[in-house]
């Protein structure tokens, strides 16, 4: 697949460094070695279309004056073949170099061709990936972080895979551990509750509704039949009969959040297959490990951690971490992801390194795992922070946020702000159908864009395939302006996608959606000369391709009529 923009870098790049070396070749500059530079898109288009700091990056090497260093180049470098118009050196030693009409003709062709395709590259080919996001605890409904996390995992595994990496998309399970165990006692409690008098729920046991919706439930099948059973028996019944409608529910409502899963990973295979226990045997092995008080320590310190950690407890059973490394000692050996990326609650900060640290002593590449942390989200209406105690019961899940917000404006909403920073959910803006909604002007630039074809076509005007001389006529500061921000989406995505950050994207549409009311503005569609409106047709088509393979990308509706 043809990617002009990275090309005509790359081609750049490889003509600045010819002539690097042809200078030094002939003795215009002295023998050294190159190091890499950069290639920019200046702020002021004034100064060009790409500025390169090769010359000031080089000034050490060669010993020289940066703009004598960038006239040395000038004059070795031969743009004939490329998308390059002419040059000029700026400043302390910038080449700044203007493009071709050729190239913006050839850039809204290219995206007339990709059609849904457009965006789309082969850069992460043959890397395997797996990104697992929300995976929260099955006790319970989804809260308005795993809302943050499920759009934002979502979207970054479509731009992994845009950008032409293998991705799959996974959600853990905790079906065991302490927070199931607590699961059981909070079920038994409402249970025993609706036959004895009495009955008190300590403080750190689930408080929700949907225990108590639960624990009726089972009450309805099975009676009082439970009660005189002895406490184990009466806690796995219940559990056996609550925990598989949660994760059934956690499946409802992040498909109706418009996510699938490849896969969804019990911790309990874990425990079942013996994988649990074969990590303690091989951590034992690395000679990571030592017991102190009849408990099984790893020496999380000798890998850069601030203190050791427990792996199995003096009574022989394992903490919660021993599973997880368990879990990710899968993921990156027994089904040998190149890169396992996880989205995490900040709160998970110190967990990282101990768990890198175990990986390391397992003799895994530990750069192979990399993990997202998520900082808070917080409600307002009406300016005023919504506050919710999770504890009571009265949290905002994430089917009530969706029963308010639409399901468009969430996922857009949530990928406003980079992961790392703390997010204002404006319910108020969420839901208001006018241009200060950043969903809702993205969408209206589409729609909009839809209505001009629509009307042209009403009388009788169809777009055509432009020729090369047509889209040539597409001249116009403001035209050029939109067509460089269309030439700029592959690169986005993979920008996205190194960076782990799908923001990019986010702020990628809006600008767009802003070119594209500014050019409209400023570029009749429809006029007398038929060369230059259907050319115009076509950046119009071009624009929209872009707008929706962005917005599919998100999972984001791209409407033809508001």
């Amino acid at each position: 697949m043809s990617l002009i923009v990275s090309k005509t870098k790359e081609e750049i790049k490889n003509i600045i460094k010819n002539a690097a070396i042809s200078a030094m070749q002939d003795g215009s500059l002295p023998q050294a070695e190159l190091c890499d530079f950069a290639i920019e898109v200046p702020a002021n288009r004034s100064h060009g279309d790409y500025a390169i700091n090769a010359a000031m990056v080089w000034s050490k090497l060669f010993r020289k004056a940066p703009r004598m260093i960038a006239e040395d180049i000038l004059s070795h470098a031969d743009f004939s073949t490329s998308y390059i118009e002419k040059y000029e050196i700026a400043g302390p030693g910038f080449i700044n170099l203007f493009l071709k009409q050729d190239y913006y003709a050839d850039i809204v062709a290219d995206v007339i061709d990709k059609k849904e395709n457009y965006g789309r590259s082969n850069y992460g080919e043959g890397k395997r990936v797996l990104v697992e996001f929300v995976s929260a605890n099955p006790t319970g409904p989804m809260h308005i972080g795993n809302a943050r996390g499920g759009a934002l995992g979502d979207c970054l595994a479509a731009v992994i895979d845009a950008a032409g990496y293998y991705t799959e998309r996974e959600f853990y399970i905790n079906d065991a551990g302490n927070q199931i165990n607590k699961f059981g006692l909070s079920l038994d409690l409402r249970y025993l509750e609706l036959y004895k008098d009495g009955i008190e729920m300590p403080e750190d046991s689930y408080h929700g509704e949907d225990i108590i919706a639960h624990a009726k439930a089972f009450a309805e099948i099975y009676g009082d039949s439970f009660v005189e059973k002895d406490e184990q028996t009466r806690r796995k019944a219940l559990v056996g009969f609550a925990l598989p409608k949660n994760i059934e529910g956690l499946e409802r409502d992040l498909a109706k959040y418009r996510i699938k899963y490849d896969t969804w990973f019990k911790e309990s295979t874990l425990h079942n297959n013996g994988e649990t226990n074969r990590i303690i045997e091989l951590l034992k092995q690395s000679g990571y490990t030592y017991e102190n008080e009849d408990a099984l320590w790893f020496k999380a310190t000798e890998f850069g951690c601030d203190k050791d950690f427990v792996l199995v407890r003096a009574n022989g059973v394992p903490t919660y971490v021993v599973p997880d490394i368990a879990y990710h000692y899968n993921k990156l050996v027994t089904r040998n992801f190149d890169k396992a990326i996880d989205i995490l609650g900040a709160d998970h900060h110190g967990y990282v390194p101990r768990l890198k640290a175990a990986l390391t002593a397992l003799g895994v590449d530990a750069s192979r795992l990399d993990v997202v942390l998520m900082q808070m989200v917080r409600l307002v209406r009406d300016g005023e922070v919504i506050k919710a105690s999770k504890r009571s019961g009265k949290a905002i899940t994430l089917v009530t946020l969706l029963d308010e917000v639409p399901i468009d404006a969430a996922r857009f909403f949530f990928n406003l702000r980079e992961p790392n920073s703390h997010f204002d959910f404006d319910l108020d803006l969420a839901v208001n159908q006018s241009n200060s909604n950043p969903v809702y002007y993205v969408q209206y630039a589409y729609a909009r864009i839809c209505s001009i074809l629509r009307n042209l076509e009403s009388e009788g005007i169809k777009p055509v395939n432009c020729t090369k001389e047509q889209l040539l006529l597409l001249n116009s500061a403001d035209e050029k302006e939109l067509i460089l921000h269309i030439a700029a989406l592959t690169d986005e995505i993979i920008a996205s996608a190194k960076s782990y950050d799908p923001t990019k994207i986010t702020h990628y549409v809006e600008e767009l959606a802003t070119k594209f009311h500014k050019f409209y503005s400023s570029c009749r569609v429809k006029g007398e000369d038929e060369d230059l409106m259907q050319a115009r047709i076509s950046l119009c088509t071009a624009t929209a391709t872009a707008i929706k393979n962005v917005l599919t990308l998100m999972k984001i509706d791209a409407p033809e009529k508001m």
